[in-house]
């Protein structure tokens, strides 16, 4: 028997790549849809591409219509989740897309958005690699509540997780730069979003550490066993519509070498969705469009003395919906990978 499945904030573009996936998915059954302005509006009206699920219509975004379902996925401003979280039932399994439930430090959720702050929920990145030796995923099993990351965290993250943990970078020197595509910024009117603005140009944006994302990242590495993590994150908004190109580096660790470097990173071998290149190749956002796939190309500065790895992921796939699937997936006790597309689309 297929499991109900309920998606606030179905009129935007997580909320839309979240029904794309799980159209397909041969365990989920979407029955209610839910939206804010565009509410009475049928879901074909707001999403065209989803022809398969034409029957439905955006109802409000209210406890009382999210309420009877098995799994419940939120794509919702941040602050917005908070406030319907609370009032479901303790045995749906509910999967935030938003920030709400993803940082564990109160402060850090005061410092960088401000607002009620709803407690930290089991993390949704089931590649995360931990000090203990462990992995996020096994967090997951039997979770009925899961904060998915933030789209720039997650490439960031598994791009440098694996060389924190095994101690061949010095995690309080990291730096990051990430070209990304503007549907990140969610289907929202603003004048930086624009095509006129945007094609044609490239800008970065929240500079000198205010992105939201960076206490994340830090909770992240820190969790791998970074020591005094310290990140500057600097993201590019780019005119393509989707993917994340995320340049990191990090000071070699003493006496670390590129072999010692490339070892770290065998602990994506038998992961589904992570793959890491090999030597010498580097990855392309394109290759990763509409799947659920994070690419990584390592290499090493010798002169600077920092290891550099590049992670190309789409933000809406691995960066938001695919994660959140994939989380349900592991929680519900389902194959990982069911329903998740690990190949990309081209041209």
């Amino acid at each position: 028997m297929s499991l109900s499945v309920a998606v606030a904030g179905a009129s935007g573009y997580a909320g839309g790549e979240l029904l794309r996936l799980l159209a397909t998915h041969p365990e989920f059954e979407v029955r209610t849809v839910t939206a804010h302005a565009n509410a009475g509006s049928p879901l074909i009206a707001v999403q065209p591409h989803l022809r398969s699920l034409a029957h439905l219509e955006l109802q409000p975004t209210d406890p009382d219509v999210l309420r009877g379902h098995d799994v419940v996925f939120l794509a919702l401003p941040h602050g917005k989740s908070g406030e319907v979280t609370e009032s479901l039932d303790a045995g749906t399994l509910v999967v935030d897309c938003g920030a709400d439930h993803r940082l564990v430090n109160e402060a850090d959720w005061t410092a960088y958005y401000g607002g009620d702050y709803y407690g930290a929920w089991d993390y949704g990145l089931p590649e995360l690699v931990l000090a203990d030796g462990g992995q996020q995923r096994d967090r997951l099993v039997g979770s009925r509540r899961i904060a998915v990351p933030g789209c720039n965290v997650t490439a960031i993250t598994l791009g440098l997780a694996p060389a924190v943990r095994a101690g061949v970078v010095e995690a309080d020197d990291l730096v990051a730069v990430l070209a990304v595509g503007p549907s990140g910024a969610g289907r929202t009117l603003r004048n930086d979003l624009l095509a006129s603005e945007l094609l044609g140009s490239a800008n970065a944006y929240a500079v000198g550490g205010r992105h939201r994302h960076n206490p994340e990242i830090r909770q992240n590495l820190t969790a791998a066993g970074g020591t005094d993590v310290a990140i500057s994150f600097t993201p590019v908004l780019v005119p393509t519509a989707r993917g994340i190109l995320a340049t990191s580096t990090a000071r070699l660790a003493d006496g670390a070498t590129a072999a010692d470097l490339e070892a770290a990173y065998a602990v994506y071998e038998s992961e589904p969705f992570v793959h890491l290149l090999p030597p010498g190749q580097f990855p392309r956002v394109a290759d990763t469009t509409g799947s659920n796939t994070c690419l990584v190309g390592l290499a090493v500065d010798e002169l600077a003395g920092r290891a550099v790895a590049i992670s190309a992921l789409d933000n809406l796939g691995k960066g938001t919906a695919g994660a959140a699937v994939q989380s349900a997936n592991i929680a519900l006790g389902l194959p990982e990978a069911l329903g998740l597309p690990v190949d990309g689309v081209a041209p």
